[in-house]
Protein backbone atom coordinates (compact mmCIF):
# COMPACT_ATOMS: atom_id res chain seq x y z
CA UNK A 1 0.00 0.00 0.00
CA UNK A 2 1.23 3.51 -0.67
CA UNK A 3 0.76 6.15 1.84
CA UNK A 4 -1.33 8.35 -0.25
CA UNK A 5 -3.68 5.10 -0.55
CA UNK A 6 -3.76 4.77 3.15
CA UNK A 7 -3.92 8.89 3.64
CA UNK A 8 -7.58 8.52 1.48
CA UNK A 9 -8.57 4.65 3.13
CA UNK A 10 -8.21 6.74 6.53
CA UNK A 11 -9.92 9.61 5.50
CA UNK A 12 -13.33 7.44 4.61
CA UNK A 13 -12.76 5.35 7.74
CA UNK A 14 -15.36 7.48 9.83
CA UNK A 15 -17.93 7.88 6.90
CA UNK A 16 -17.78 3.71 6.56
CA UNK A 17 -18.47 3.63 10.09
CA UNK A 18 -21.44 5.61 9.60
CA UNK A 19 -22.95 4.39 6.65
CA UNK A 20 -22.38 7.39 4.35
CA UNK A 21 -20.58 5.79 1.69
CA UNK A 22 -22.21 4.69 -1.74
CA UNK A 23 -20.96 1.16 -2.80
CA UNK A 24 -18.43 1.72 -5.21
CA UNK A 25 -16.51 3.50 -2.14
CA UNK A 26 -17.61 1.47 0.72
CA UNK A 27 -16.22 -1.96 -1.45
CA UNK A 28 -12.91 -0.14 -3.00
CA UNK A 29 -12.08 0.83 1.24
CA UNK A 30 -13.45 -2.82 2.33
CA UNK A 31 -10.55 -4.11 -0.28
CA UNK A 32 -8.38 -1.78 0.77
CA UNK A 33 -8.58 -2.30 4.54
CA UNK A 34 -8.29 -6.36 3.67
CA UNK A 35 -5.24 -5.71 2.25
CA UNK A 36 -3.75 -3.25 5.06
CA UNK A 37 -3.03 -4.02 8.27
CA UNK A 38 -2.35 -0.88 9.71
CA UNK A 39 -5.50 0.53 8.08
CA UNK A 40 -7.42 -2.46 8.95
CA UNK A 41 -6.33 -1.72 12.97
CA UNK A 42 -7.24 2.27 12.80
CA UNK A 43 -11.20 0.92 11.19
CA UNK A 44 -11.34 -1.49 14.54
CA UNK A 45 -10.13 1.72 16.59
CA UNK A 46 -12.40 3.98 15.46
CA UNK A 47 -15.34 1.48 15.13
CA UNK A 48 -14.76 0.69 18.89
CA UNK A 49 -14.50 4.50 19.60
CA UNK A 50 -17.86 5.05 18.16
CA UNK A 51 -19.46 2.20 19.85
CA UNK A 52 -18.12 3.26 23.53
CA UNK A 53 -19.40 6.91 22.57
CA UNK A 54 -23.16 5.76 20.93
CA UNK A 55 -23.62 3.46 24.66
CA UNK A 56 -22.20 6.75 26.97
CA UNK A 57 -24.99 8.74 25.69
CA UNK A 58 -27.69 6.34 25.43
CA UNK A 59 -27.15 6.16 29.36
CA UNK A 60 -29.23 9.22 31.39
CA UNK A 61 -28.59 10.85 34.82
CA UNK A 62 -30.51 9.31 37.69
CA UNK A 63 -33.87 10.66 38.36
CA UNK A 64 -32.83 12.04 41.75
CA UNK A 65 -29.81 13.95 39.95
CA UNK A 66 -32.34 15.20 36.83
CA UNK A 67 -34.81 16.34 40.54
CA UNK A 68 -31.64 18.16 42.19
CA UNK A 69 -31.01 19.95 38.74
CA UNK A 70 -34.52 21.03 38.41
CA UNK A 71 -34.52 22.26 41.99
CA UNK A 72 -31.04 24.06 41.86
CA UNK A 73 -32.04 26.03 38.51
CA UNK A 74 -35.38 27.31 39.83
CA UNK A 75 -33.71 28.18 43.24
CA UNK A 76 -31.08 30.23 40.82
CA UNK A 77 -34.15 31.70 38.94
CA UNK A 78 -35.33 32.89 42.32
CA UNK A 79 -32.29 34.50 43.55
Amino acid sequence: MTENECAQARANIEELIRGEQCAGQREALMRHLDECDDCRSEEQVCQRLTEAVKRACAESAPQSLREAIRIGLRDLHRA
